[in-house]
């Protein structure tokens, strides 16, 4: 997948058979799942103060659980009663709930916007629709954060990402995430393995081991995250050296809150972040979030996300309309994920591997946090 592609409002519904919905036909509240903190602002910002603006009535609840979406759906769908109308998903986990019949097929070009040129949404979106059910918002990336302030006397800043495992060089505290993505990537990587030899490396019970041995001898100095906004605040407290992090996050901290933080890009982990729809809503229900969806994914809404944190919009249509930020006026390209000054040396990666794969290293992962 090309993930390193740059990544008119409208609120007329036509469902997927090309009828007609009027708004007495949609209910009149939804809630939508993401995942807190600075992304989720920018998503009020951009998608859901200007529909509720141009939709008096309607209601929005936001709900930061995105982290569990798997989990908290299969459970909703177990329990017959799916209370979320509309999720924010990583690709991987938008994959496996598409392949579990959790979330909605969708004929991308009959519910989405159409570029303000006439490009479809599908060409619009080009490879970065990698699943029927999964709309595309953003391009991010994993990297990692550090406080300038408390680097050793004499020592320059940390460039590489195997300077995470250097405990002697850059001695403090880490900030990781609690999951095997990525974690095992860079592990291996800083063990030797070569970038296009980490995932079959990863499918063996060998290399799986070899990862787990490396975080282990750093093991005792990490502090394991859950939520992106953890470990900004570790961070900002001091209580970390380094952490890992959405780049956007640390941009916030960066940019907007002064903090004393810079950004270590070198094998940065390239994901998309989009949305689904749940399977089996109520027509009320579905025909709202339907025309939520095509109105928070044109051109210009992406874009607008743009303005308020450093992630490349999904349409190519939109990356020529992303501008300064809203509040600092800084141009935001050269925050951007993508952006070649940051894009040296990048990881890219593997969601349809890992959405094969998750469940069974995920029990494993555990199983070592645990020991």
């Amino acid at each position: 997948m090309k993930l390193t592609k740059t990544l008119l409002a409208t609120t007329a519904l036509t469902v997927a058979a090309g009828t007609a919905v009027t708004a007495q036909d949609m209910a009149d509240s939804m809630t939508l799942v993401s995942w807190g903190g600075a992304y989720q602002a920018s998503q009020v910002k951009a998608y859901a103060e200007p529909y509720l603006a141009a939709n008096p009535g309607v209601t929005i609840t936001w709900d930061e659980s995105s982290a569990e979406a798997v989990a908290k759906l299969r459970a909703m769908n177990e329990a017959g009663n799916v209370t979320w109308d509309l999720v924010d998903a990583v690709a991987s986990d938008s994959m496996r709930l598409c392949d579990e019949g959790l979330a909605m097929e969708l004929d991308h070009d009959e519910v989405l916007a159409a570029a303000p040129d006439g490009t479809s949404a599908s060409d619009d979106f080009g490879d970065l629709l990698v699943s029927d059910c999964f709309v595309p918002q953003i391009v991010y990336s994993t990297t990692f954060g550090y406080r300038t302030d408390l680097l050793p006397e004499g020592v320059e800043p940390p460039s590489s990402i195997c300077d995470v495992f250097d405990l002697a060089k850059y001695p403090g505290k880490r900030a990781l995430q609690k999951r095997p993505i990525d974690n095992l990537e860079w592990a291996l990587y800083c063990d030797g393995v070569a970038k296009d030899d980490i995932y079959p490396t990863l499918g063996t019970d060998a290399g799986v081991n070899q990862a787990l041995a490396k975080l282990g001898t750093i093991k005792d100095q990490v502090v394991w995250w859950s939520a992106g906004a953890e470990t900004p605040q570790l961070l900002a407290d001091g209580e970390v050296f380094m952490g890992s992090t959405y780049n956007g996050r640390l941009f916030s901290a960066i940019a907007e809150q002064n903090q004393p933080i810079a950004m270590m890009w070198d094998m940065q982990s390239f994901d998309l972040d989009g949305w689904i729809v749940p399977a089996g809503l109520p027509a009320d229900r579905k025909a709202r979030v339907m025309d939520f969806l095509k109105f928070a994914t044109d051109t210009q809404r992406l874009a607008d996300q743009a303005a308020y944190i450093s992630y490349g919009p999904a349409r190519d249509s939109s990356a020529s309309l992303v501008g300064k930020h809203a509040d600092l006026g800084i141009d935001m390209a050269p925050h951007m994920p993508t952006d070649p000054a940051n894009a040296g040396n990048v990881h890219i990666y593997d969601y349809e591997w890992w959405a094969d794969n998750r469940d069974d290293l995920n029990a494993k992962f555990q199983a070592w946090l645990a020991q």
